[in-house]
Order: structure tokens, then C-alpha cells, then sequence
């Protein structure tokens, strides 16, 4: 229902740092009652989850690999979602997209989610 829009994406070097933004074009309840995911694809591979955070925002998930480098969050106010990326790393490159889903959980499955935005490139040189 949600129309989502990814912005902060470009190159950078090992180490360095990006914010993602995920901008929600529904406002009010629209946005604050989907719980939102982050996911990235790179060539060859298959969709991976990064994070998600609940619809509250009292509850995030993060995947293993960037577990401690990577902080999910979201503004409701503002009908945001945002990916802060820290310590970047070759293999985090990748096209990294948003998503909502209006389950009680927090899911990692990208099927479970029913509205994407168009994505982000991220590529991280060494």
C-alpha cells in the first residue's frame, strides 16, 4: 500500500560509512503500522536480509554479517526508515532495498514483505 523511494546509496572505500533513507510517500497510521526491512542483492546472489525494525519501533533484527556495523531505525513522524551503514566492507556491496510488511513479526523472509522500493546501489571498494 506504502510507496517506498531509497536515497543514499554511492562508492565508497572500506571502512567508510553511508546512511540509507527510505522515504514513505503515505503518512499517519499508513506508515507507522508497517514494520519496515532493509535487504540487498548483489549480481550472482540471491536476496539477503540486512535489518528490520517492528512497526512500534521497540524491537530491531539484524543479520549476523552486519550485526554491530549496521543500526536500523525510523522516524513515524516523518515516514522514514533509515539504514546507518558504519565499517563498510568489500562484500557489502550490493543494491540495498527497503521494505514493509504489516505482520505482527519481524520477518527476514523477503517474500513475506509486500511493498519494495526501487533500490539503492551501494559499492564498497577495498
Amino acid at each position: 500500500q506504502v510507496q517506498l523511494v531509497e536515497s543514499g546509496g554511492g562508492l565508497v572505500q572500506a571502512g567508510d560509512s553511508l546512511r540509507l533513507s527510505c522515504a514513505a510517500s503515505a503518512s499517519g497510521r499508513a506508515f507507522n503500522t508497517y514494520n519496515m526491512g532493509w535487504f540487498r542483492q548483489a549480481p550472482g546472489k540471491e536476496r539477503e536480509f540486512v535489518a528490520a525494525i517492528k512497526w512500534t519501533g521497540a524491537s530491531v533484527y539484524y543479520a549476523d554479517s552486519v550485526k554491530g556495523r549496521f543500526s536500523i531505525s525510523r522516524d513515524n513522524a516523518k515516514n522514514t526508515a533509515t539504514l546507518q551503514m558504519n565499517s563498510l566492507k568489500p562484500e557489502d556491496t550490493a543494491v540495498y532495498y527497503c521494505a514493509g510488511d504489516r505482520s505482527l513479526d519481524l520477518h527476514t523472509d523477503p517474500f513475506t514483505y509486500e511493498t519494495w522500493g526501487q533500490g539503492t546501489q551501494v559499492t564498497v571498494s577495498s
